[in-house]
């Protein structure tokens, strides 16, 4: 479809995993198996409707998280319990690597960030907001992904069970966004989604929304984890021309 783009915002299942880890406040050392997989698979779901080829690395995960489940099912010798391995550990070893990697690759984003201070910044047109606002934080991929799922419930359990093409093109949704947002200052994830609300016309909403939080065209913000996600554009960023003047 004319809509379909390179997904490399999906950083893999050890994202997604660590991700579940983190929301559920658990212990990634003793991660309860049955809810992360149970979470896992809704995910995967959504997954393989974006994209079919994109979730075979997530089927392998969610096969794999299934076998562990299934280890740990099995019913164990008393004697032989404390000389058995965790058959979570492999996972644990996979999970703390991958948080290392990630942890190291935001301290670089926020040197380049801190970088960019440096430049003359137009300042932003973003309505004032009540001063007694909590402060908003940037959204990861997942709380995205999250919102999008509720999106989907709440809005095609309500249409006809028929099938509706949609092909408009992907740039026309971005730039119907990028004119919304001049315009309003900010926008709720649910009301970037005008109607009519068929499965190929959200689909391609949300992967504009994702293409243009890649090109750094908006963001999305939020209060509190689950609260209310909002879209905004993103501050431009121009050139310092603070220097003297050439005689």
């Amino acid at each position: 479809m004319d809509y379909r783009v390179e997904l490399d915002n999906f950083r893999g299942p050890m994202d997604l995993l660590l991700w579940l880890v983190k929301h559920n406040e658990v212990d990634i050392y003793d991660i309860p198996i049955a809810i992360i997989l149970e979470q896992f698979n809704a995910y995967l779901d959504l997954i393989q409707f974006i994209d079919v080829e994109l979730a075979g690395e997530f089927l392998l995960t969610a096969a794999t998280l299934m076998e562990i489940k299934s280890r740990m099912l099995l019913p164990r010798v008393p004697e032989a319990e404390a000389a058995d391995e965790d058959p979570r550990l492999e996972l644990v070893k996979q999970l703390i690597e991958y948080k290392k990697y990630k942890e190291a690759a935001a301290l670089l984003e926020r040197q380049a960030e801190k970088q960019l201070t440096r430049l003359a910044r137009l300042p932003s047109e973003r309505p004032a907001f009540d001063p007694a606002q909590q402060p908003l934080r940037k959204v990861e991929l997942w709380d995205l992904v999250s919102a999008f799922g509720r999106l989907m419930r709440e809005t095609i359990a309500l249409q006809p069970k028929q099938i509706i093409m949609d092909e408009t093109p992907i740039q026309v949704h971005m730039e119907r966004i990028l004119d919304r947002l001049r315009h309003a200052g900010r926008l709720s994830f649910a009301d970037v989604f005008t109607p009519p609300h068929t499965r190929g016309r959200l689909l391609g909403i949300f992967l504009a929304i994702l293409e243009l939080i890649k090109g750094r065209k908006i963001q999305a913000e939020q209060a509190e984890p689950f609260d209310t996600v909002w879209i905004v554009l993103a501050p431009p960023v121009m050139a310092d021309d603070t220097a003297a003047p050439v005689s």
